[in-house]
């Protein structure tokens, strides 16, 4: 059984939120000519996501080694 948290529902508004500002944000830089420092803007969006997923992929595994005392 799938357990949905206040701090799982947290996470998925968290990046979504930051995915909105991003491409708005993007969308802004484009508009200003500003090609490069809107790649790099998406490129560190991703990055700070990928950071918020790795941590959680992390606890997952402390999590099922905890649960197998692995």
């Amino acid at each position: 059984m799938i357990r949905v948290t206040l701090w799982n529902v947290d996470l998925i508004f968290k990046i979504a939120g930051l995915g909105i500002l991003i491409s708005v944000l993007n969308m802004v830089l484009r508009q200003a000519g500003k090609e490069e420092q809107a790649q790099m803007l998406t490129l560190v969006g991703v990055v700070i996501v990928l950071m918020m997923v790795i941590r959680l992929v992390y606890q997952l595994f402390e999590n099922v080694k905890v649960m197998f005392q692995l």
